[in-house]
C-alpha cells in the first residue's frame, strides 16, 4: 500500500479539485458545440471546427502563452479584470482551471459529437412529426441517446486536466498549494536527488489514475 506524505496528499487534492471544476465548466458548451458540429450545417463551420481542435496539435506551452496574453495581468482581458477587481487570473488556481479547461475542451467535444452523430435522423424525424419541438426532442432523445458519450467525455476531460503541464506552468505558474498540479509536482521533485521516491508514487498515481478514467471511457464509448 501506498503511503502518502502532506505534501502528495496536497497535490492530489488541487489536481482533483482542478480536474472536476474544469471538466463540469466545460460540460454544456462542449455538449451545444458538438450538437452542432454533428447536426447543423453553417458557413464557417470547419473554421470553427479547426479552432476547437487547436490545443490538440498545438504545443501546450503555446497555448500557455496566449492565455497569458489574453487574462495576464496586463492582458487584453486581465488588464480590464484587475483594473476592476485589484486581482491577476493569471498564476492562481484559476489559471490552472482555465488552461485544463482549453486543453481538455476537444477531448469533451469529440466525444458527445461522436455519440450525437451516431443518433439515426430517422427518430428525430418522427418525434417533428408528431409534434415534438427542439427542446422536447433534446430532452428525450438526444440528451438519453448521448448519454454514454458525454459521460466518456467527461471522464477523458477530468483525465486530461490532471495530466495537463505545459499550458498550466505557463499560464499558471508551478506554486505549491496554488497552482502546483501531479506533472507539476513529478517536474520539481526530479530536480532534487533526494526525491525520487515522491516521483515514484506521483508518477504510479498518474498512472493508475489515466489508466481507470481510459478504460472506463471505453466502456462508455462502447
Amino acid at each position: 500500500m501506498i503511503t502518502l506524505t502532506d505534501y502528495e496528499i496536497t497535490v492530489l487534492i488541487l489536481s482533483s479539485k482542478v480536474a472536476i471544476i474544469s471538466s463540469l465548466i466545460i460540460s454544456i458548451p462542449a455538449f451545444f458545440l458538438g450538437l452542432a458540429l454533428a447536426t447543423k450545417q453553417f458557413y464557417g463551420k470547419s473554421i470553427i471546427d479547426s479552432v476547437i481542435h487547436l490545443p490538440l496539435v498545438l504545443p501546450p506551452v503555446v497555448i500557455g502563452f496566449l492565455l497569458l496574453i489574453i487574462f495576464g495581468k496586463n492582458g487584453l482581458l486581465g488588464a480590464s479584470f484587475y483594473t476592476l477587481f485589484g486581482w491577476s487570473i493569471s498564476f492562481t488556481w484559476v489559471a490552472a482551471i482555465i488552461a485544463s479547461s482549453v486543453m481538455s475542451f476537444p477531448l469533451f467535444v469529440r466525444s458527445i459529437r461522436q455519440s450525437i452523430a451516431e443518433i439515426d435522423p430517422k427518430l428525430i424525424e418522427a418525434a417533428e412529426t408528431l409534434g415534438a419541438n427542439n427542446l422536447k426532442i433534446l430532452k428525450t432523445i438526444i440528451i438519453p441517446l448521448s448519454k454514454n458519450g458525454i459521460i466518456s467525455g467527461l471522464v477523458l476531460s477530468f483525465s486530461r486536466s490532471l495530466g495537463e503541464f505545459g499550458a498550466t506552468i505557463t499560464f499558471a505558474g508551478n506554486i505549491f498549494g496554488e497552482t502546483q498540479t501531479i506533472p507539476l509536482a513529478i517536474y520539481s521533485s526530479l530536480q532534487d536527488p533526494n526525491a525520487s521516491h515522491v516521483v515514484i508514487r506521483l508518477v504510479i498515481i498518474s498512472i493508475s489514475i489515466s489508466f481507470v478514467a481510459l478504460f472506463i471511457s471505453n466502456r462508455f464509448a462502447k
